[in-house]
């Protein structure tokens, strides 16, 4: 049963370029400070996680989210300050550890990094990795971080990393060290992986219904008591836009989310998305999209019959205003998340 008191909601970017509401685009340092003003606003109406992605293409501005997580920490007092997610294999795990623990003392504790193998891969050649040592290098990388958030001095010899002996890493950090995520897709590997070294899982659910991830938190468990290790709450997620108005809300998610996944199927092969693809993905799927009662409904569902601890909802996709952007944080930390609560008490 869904522990309504604990359960937590967040709120991610992955930083697309922001539209003005004279229709042009705005520069990605524009982007940046509205994604600013978005967090302090979800700090404000009490969304409990704000999460920001990396990507190193011209149609997203952040590159380096925790410069940008930095920037709120000076003006959120209680949000938790996440990424979504940080690309651990083209990337230094000792750096990844200095820029969280630098961040964990700046927010007062408020640092979450969510570690990933990275599913869009422009960071492996721009970094000078190769793209078939994909799981090598993910795997080792995880290893050596794991070693280093023990924070004690580290003796290591690796094949993608540098070798150290009887190494510190500073800073230390002040209070409970970094809480950290693996995002996964939804590979069996990935979530054995996880509950072998006692993380705490987010499933990125793109596309299809949430029934089918089911099966995987069954494998978590079982994973998870074979290496003995605890049963972390698990997290979920999933595109959405919500605005006052159901049909306003479906056609701006039209435009927008048509716009942006087929950029990205650009580079990936897949088909451009049909109408019928996102009304289904809308009314069934993976797309939270509607008035906040369609919305509260449809997260509702999702949570209780995967028993998650917390929902993250990614807003912002494609290339919408910034006044759609903010409505939309409103209307889900002010309508939806309670909603959401009520529906699972009354059901519990």
């Amino acid at each position: 049963m869904v522990d309504v008191d604990k359960l937590q909601f967040g709120l991610e970017t992955f930083g697309d370029i922001v539209r003005g509401e004279d229709g042009e685009l705005l520069t990605a340092g524009q982007s940046i400070r509205q994604i600013v003003k978005e967090g302090e606003l979800a700090d404000k109406l009490g969304v409990d996680v704000f999460g920001i992605g990396e990507h190193h293409r011209p149609d997203y501005s952040v590159s380096s989210p925790e410069i940008v997580l930095g920037a709120l920490a000076s003006v959120t007092d209680r949000i938790k300050l996440a990424t979504a997610v940080t690309v651990l294999s083209s990337d230094d795990p000792v750096r990844v550890y200095e820029r969280f623990a630098t961040l964990e003392g700046l927010s007062q504790g408020r640092a979450q990094v969510m570690l990933g193998r990275g599913s869009f891969t422009e960071s492996f050649p721009l970094f000078g990795y190769d793209l078939t040592d994909y799981d090598d290098l993910f795997n080792e990388k995880l290893e050596m971080y794991s070693q280093l958030i023990k924070e004690k001095p580290i003796t290591w010899d690796g094949k993608f990393t540098q070798s150290l002996k009887d190494q510190d890493v500073y800073p230390k950090t002040d209070y409970n060290g970094i809480e950290t995520y693996i995002g996964i897709g939804g590979s069996p590997e990935s979530i054995i992986r996880t509950a072998r070294y006692g993380y705490k899982v987010i499933l990125a659910i793109i596309g299809g219904q949430a029934d089918r991830f089911v099966p995987y938190l069954n494998l978590y468990k079982k994973a998870a008591e074979k290496y003995n290790m605890p049963v972390q709450p698990v997290a979920v997620h999933s595109h959405g836009f919500i605005a006052d108005d159901e049909d306003q809300a479906v056609e701006v998610a039209w435009k927008n989310i048509k716009a942006n996944f087929d950029r990205i199927g650009l580079t990936r092969g897949w088909a451009p998305m049909s109408r019928e693809q996102f009304d289904g993905e809308t009314k069934v799927g993976s797309f939270y999209v509607g008035n906040p009662e369609h919305v509260a409904q449809r997260m509702a569902r999702t949570i209780n019959l995967m028993n998650l601890g917390r929902f993250d909802l990614v807003y912002g996709a494609g290339n919408q205003t910034a006044a759609q952007r903010e409505r939309m944080i409103e209307l889900y930390a002010t309508k939806v998340i309670p909603r959401v609560k009520e529906i699972l008490s009354e059901e519990g």
